[in-house]
């Protein structure tokens, strides 16, 4: 089967709360029209950055629905089905065919794990089967599933076995396995960057998109530098990465996640705060980390 590609920056939308704790669906238009504004080709919505793990299958749903009604055309909506639970992972793969979702995507699950490449394939398998429409996308984020088979292994097992296997997210540092799965077969695959402090980096080996949560608050940054390297000027590309990983380097010092919601309410998208175990930010750590943003030029 044959999918349209998803290239450009695709922006890890968090899940709006309100303060109690339940969905603030209410936002989600005017998140969406703020990813469009910045530039943003797609959203990939209850993954890691939304906390997909800590919503209910009822809830992903709502979350997912809401994003396919407000996104404009310009942007794609992809659905992360993930489950320990398969039978879950393909109820909510079916569901976002019926939404018409541009795509799924599915991490291992991460209890009991798949600990041979045959595992990870038939895994895949049952919940890509479950939205035969829509491309599909194995999501590889070793650090927080623990499954780390090598991702060409993966494709070259599963390429004639899942028929509407589009690519990847890849989220892991070795660029080797990056590059090994971006050429396969004259590049048949659509293999989307998911370290958004190395987008550079993937960029010399092939990558034509890329998913991160930082293109939620940051996407001209990384604009400018995609800009930059196809015009082959390396050291404006390497000037705006450096830009960017500062932003970076700050969020990950005030805890990740929860940081970066904050980081969107600085901006006026008020998601709200995290479900535990997840703790959000203090105020004092707000203001803090917003001072510590100002010094590396984030407005």
């Amino acid at each position: 089967m044959k999918f349209e590609r998803l290239g450009g920056l695709i922006a890890a939308p968090f899940t709006p709360f309100h303060e109690d704790g339940s969905l603030n669906l209410e936002l989600i238009p005017r998140y969406a029209a703020h990813l469009a504004e910045t530039g943003v080709s797609g959203a990939f919505v209850c993954g890691t950055t939304g906390e997909g793990p800590s919503l209910s299958v009822g809830e992903r749903k709502q979350v997912a629905e809401a994003w396919v009604k407000a996104a404009p055309a310009s942007v794609k909506v992809i659905v992360h089905t993930g489950h320990n639970c398969l039978a879950d992972a393909c109820e909510l793969a079916k569901h976002a065919q019926e939404i018409e979702a541009a795509a799924t995507s599915l991490t291992s699950p991460s209890f009991f794990k798949p600990g041979n490449i045959r595992d990870l394939m038939d895994t895949c398998a049952l919940v890509a089967a479950a939205a035969p429409e829509l491309p599909f996308y194995y999501y590889h984020i070793p650090s927080m599933t623990g499954v780390s088979l090598p991702v060409p292994d993966f494709l070259k097992a599963a390429k004639d076995v899942i028929p509407n296997l589009a690519g990847i997210k890849f989220t892991h540092e070795s660029l080797m396995d990056y590059a090994n799965a971006v050429r396969m077969e004259e590049g048949r695959f659509d293999v989307l960057f998911g370290r958004d402090e190395m987008l550079l980096g993937s960029l010399t080996v092939g990558a034509k998109g890329a998913v991160g949560s930082t293109y939620n608050y940051i996407a001209p940054i990384f604009i400018r530098l995609l800009a930059a390297y196809r015009a082959g000027d390396l050291v404006a590309a390497e000037a705006e990465q450096a830009k960017a990983n500062e932003v970076i380097g700050v969020m990950i010092r005030y805890g990740g996640l929860p940081a970066g919601k904050a980081i969107m309410k600085l901006m006026g998208v008020d998601c709200g705060p995290v479900r535990l175990p997840l703790r959000s930010l203090a105020m004092q750590q707000v203001e803090a980390m917003a001072q510590e943003l100002e010094q590396v030029g984030f407005k």
